[in-house]
């Protein structure tokens, strides 16, 4: 039988979570796509951070619009350097939302960007790279033709990551 705060592990034997007294989580992931739904889990993840004495490792992936300029049939390199070059100064102001927020509540802080067909798997590898223990992200934030295109994100996190998910309504 499985007993609270520990986990089965394949050879039957019961693994604890964490050592009595080791916070429950060192590091958490909090993606973002800058909106009003997207900052309020960065707050969430600050004082969560801040509760277990973790560190917060934000991320804004940048979806790659080479698709959606190829689907709209007109290739224009000086547009894709301009959407490219807004993107990145819209991922910095999301970033730097996120250091604003961890230091006002005292937490360790670390920010990526990538650029990403597939944003959940972005997240997923960072998650990875960054010995993530939790991803922190809200259940829905883009709106129109974006998150239509996109899917649900949050959804592909949670089908496909082995770290724990913390969904933020």
């Amino acid at each position: 039988m499985k007993s609270r705060g520990s986990r089965l592990q394949d050879a039957g034997t019961v693994k604890p979570f964490r050592r009595e007294g080791e916070p429950m989580f060192k590091n958490i992931l909090i993606p973002t796509d800058g909106s009003e739904q997207s900052q309020r889990a960065v707050r969430m993840g600050a004082e969560l951070a801040k509760l277990h004495q973790a560190k917060i490792t934000g991320i804004h992936v940048i979806p790659d619009y080479h698709l959606l300029i190829a689907y709209e049939g007109a290739f224009d390199p000086v547009t894709e350097e301009r959407i490219e070059e807004e993107a990145r100064d819209r991922a910095e102001s999301y970033l730097a939302f996120i250091r604003k927020t961890a230091e006002a509540a005292g937490v360790p802080c670390d920010t990526v960007c990538e650029t990403s067909d597939h944003p959940y798997d972005a997240i997923l590898k960072t998650a990875d790279a960054k010995n993530c223990d939790l991803i922190l992200m809200t259940s829905h934030g883009r709106k129109g033709l974006v998150a239509v295109l996109l899917g649900s994100e949050t959804r592909k996190v949670l089908t496909h990551t082995r770290v724990p998910v913390l969904v933020v309504r």
